[in-house]
């Protein structure tokens, strides 16, 4: 188990590392916790350097200038004086790690980084000792390791992340990554391989946080390729949570130690599933970026589909279970699965029934989507999950209020999902109009042209796989922009596939023809054989409400209360199984 923590200010909760005056944090609590089940507790020394996003201000870095990641703030070329002192307070902020117990740091040298600013020749243009060729240019990286080692003495590593190759026009390629690893040599313990610049141009962010759209381990290429010129151990970064992939890539040599971050978050027990056998129970990562959402916008770190994740003091203070319950779930999809297995683990017993022939609830529409397998591994890993709880399952059977009277439950949790939305345009129940769910699931029932409606992420990930499909494809958005932020690059694909967006255009009527809109500039026409709706769902909320008086306890969990995505419906699916029964 490693923990992260930031050297230099780039977000509210950075802690700072070097003001050990005011810093009661409770490191040496974390250390002492992680240590105690004999693993290595270790801190992630970072300094953000002209990476920050603090506009209007002049930010330290390599070289004088304008700043080349943002335009309203300004570059100051660090003195001589300056880069010693930075170079002291990395290694003044390891010592004070090493005091509260941590057993090794590990310096952020990649993704731009104040420490891959020096060495990108992107971004530095310095022409003294600390600039110019990959020596002087990996000179403030190398000074910080041996400074750290000075000072903090033998048997505590200091292991360096490096971008293995930038990934952008301006940056260096994996020759760069292997002469910056060169540099490295005889001073790191430990090489760790990721990739891209988070703050540059173009796809480079892409590699650094890999998404659904690319492949799991994407990076190994530039670790493997990087060992071949290095005796130091390399580890590698990028996308990893399926055991036999890290077992191959420790197996063949291609790196010495696999790096897991969302991996880990996803399935805790990861490691230990897999070492006992037990690889069908584990959870793998969707790459949905709905940790890295959660995050940075609500300050807490939760996992779409680990209900668990972010919720230590909730469970731990959770009341027990007073007597076992009948427990009936409405609904086989993400809500229903996981409220079944939930309350089938707490000792519940436990019916679900599914009106469909099959589990999965909506998203079975998206199994066969190349960049959504993750997906259907998901539905398969919970059906196997809830085979194993003992959960008995009835498929094609609705749960109505006669049905549960039958039954006789103690508690029903209700999770019947919701319908598409289909506003009130001219058109819309033309035949060559489909929803989002039917285009995913049957594709062949779309034309060579296709018009989407809603650039929300279901529409965006809609036309990128139709697109693969080859077919020409234009999303229509009546905001001006997408709500969708945190995405794992959702728009750079959907451009990157060739599809067309059109912004502002308000649909005003659907024709066999394509769709007419109004923009701020007047009508607009965009021609297409299919036209298809991803303008969001709505709640079965009447038909769950019509149960809630079928049992003693009721939940309404998942989509039939609020259509949102898999984060709430397994959130609240889990929840809702932990407190049936205990009040």
């Amino acid at each position: 188990m490693v923990d992260s923590v930031s050297f230099g200010r780039y977000s509210y909760d950075s802690i700072q590392m070097t003001d050990h005056k005011h810093n009661y944090n409770g490191l040496g609590k974390l250390a002492e916790d992680i240590s105690r089940y004999g693993a290595i507790a270790a801190v992630e020394l970072q300094k953000i350097g002209i990476a920050s996003t603090r506009d209007g201000e002049t930010l330290s870095g390599p070289s004088e200038g304008p700043n080349p990641f943002n335009e309203k703030a300004y570059s100051h070329g660090m003195t001589e004086e300056e880069i010693l002192k930075t170079i002291d307070d990395f290694s003044e902020a390891a010592l004070y790690a090493k005091n509260r117990g941590f057993g090794m740091v590990t310096i952020h040298g990649g993704h731009g980084w104040l420490v891959q600013q020096f060495f990108s020749p992107w971004t530095n243009k310095r022409t003294d000792r600390w600039g110019g060729s990959a020596e002087n240019r990996a000179r403030f990286a190398v000074a910080i390791i041996d400074e750290i080692h000075r000072k903090c003495g033998k048997n505590f590593p200091v292991e360096i992340r490096i971008s293995g190759s930038e990934h952008f026009d301006g940056g260096y390629d994996i020759s760069g990554g292997i002469d910056f690893a060169r540099q490295l040599e005889g001073h790191a313990d430990l090489i760790h391989v990721s990739a891209g610049n988070a703050h540059a141009p173009g796809d480079s962010l892409a590699f650094t946080h890999p998404s659904i759209f690319k492949e799991g381990g994407c990076n190994v290429e530039l670790a493997e390729e990087i060992k071949k010129y290095v005796k130091t151990p390399i580890a590698t970064v990028g996308g990893l949570s399926d055991p036999d992939q890290l077992e191959e890539i420790i197996a063949t040599g291609k790196a010495d130690i696999v790096v897991m971050a969302r991996g880990l978050i996803c399935d805790p027990d990861l490691p230990v599933k897999a070492r006992t056998g037990r690889d069908r129970e584990i959870r793998r990562c969707l790459r949905c970026f709905n940790c890295v959402h959660e995050m940075y916008e609500h300050g807490r770190l939760f996992c779409a589909i680990n209900p668990e994740s972010g919720k230590d003091r909730e469970i731990s203070d959770a009341p027990p279970l007073k007597e076992p319950k009948h427990i009936l779930i409405a609904g086989g999809g993400m809500a229903g699965m996981e409220a079944a297995i939930t309350a089938a683990n707490e000792g519940h017993k436990v019916t679900l029934c599914e009106k469909s022939g099959d589990l999965g609830g909506v998203l079975r529409c998206e199994v066969n989507v190349p960049f959504k397998k993750r997906v259907g591994e998901y539905i398969e890993h919970q059906k196997y999950m809830i085979a194993k709880s003992g959960v008995e399952v009835r498929l094609n059977t609705e749960v109505t209020p006669e049905l549960a009277k039958q039954i006789q439950p103690d508690v029903i949790i209700a999770a019947i999902g919701s319908r598409p939305s289909l506003p009130p345009i001219k058109g819309i129940d033309g035949k060559n109009v489909l929803t989002a769910e039917q285009a995913f699931a049957n594709p062949e029932l779309v034309g060579n042209a296709a018009v989407i409606l809603g650039a929300g992420l279901t529409g965006i990930e809609l036309g990128v796989y139709l697109r693969g499909l080859g077919k020409e494809v234009t999303v229509v958005e009546k905001e001006s922009t997408t709500a969708t932020r945190w995405n794992g690059g959702h728009i750079k694909q959907l451009e990157k596939s060739g599809a067309a967006s059109r912004y502002d255009h308000e649909v005003v009527e659907i024709t066999d023809k394509g769709v007419r809109c109004s923009t701020k500039d007047g009508e607009a026409f965009i021609e297409g054989e299919t036209v298809i709706v991803a303008l969001g769902m709505k709640p079965l909320w009447d038909e769950a409400v019509a149960l809630a008086y079928s049992a003693g306890e009721f939940y309404q969990v998942g989509d039939c209360r609020r259509p949102r995505n898999i984060l709430s419906a397994t959130g609240e699916g889990w929840t809702a199984a932990k407190q049936a029964g205990k009040y």
